[in-house]
């Protein structure tokens, strides 16, 4: 059975696409970008502003799916600049503080609204 995911409150899908699908005891979350939630415009304060609401989003709709941050196996992060590389794995590393996932990491010509990060997860269920 394959099943949608939304998240209440979390920032709209810039495109056609689900939050997360989960199927199989994974959970897929789509990418996200740092946006506010409140302007739905990129996260102000570079970098470390637009990981960090990446990732808060994501564990959103993680935990929506019924998973955590914890059970993460796998992301990939997209940047718009790999000079930003050190910056965002400060970030990254306070929401995996154990057990981090297999994570690969590449640079991009450009993201949706401008964003400078976007990372995707997949994640098991308990």
């Amino acid at each position: 059975m394959i099943r949608a995911v939304s998240v209440p409150g979390a920032p709209k899908p810039v495109g056609p696409y689900s939050p997360a699908i989960v199927h199989g005891g994974l959970v897929y979350a789509s990418g996200q970008i740092g946006l506010d939630p409140q302007t739905g415009l990129p996260a102000e304060g570079g970098i470390e502003a637009q990981t960090r609401r990446a990732l808060e989003s994501l564990r959103g709709v993680v935990e929506a799916a019924g998973s955590s941050m914890s059970r993460a196996l796998k992301a990939t992060v997209y940047l718009k600049s790999m000079e930003d590389f050190a910056r965002m794995n400060g970030v990254y590393a306070e929401f995996f503080p154990q057990t981090p996932p297999a994570r690969t990491t590449i640079q991009i010509g450009a993201l949706p609204k401008d964003a400078l990060v976007e990372i995707d997860l997949i994640a098991a269920l308990p």
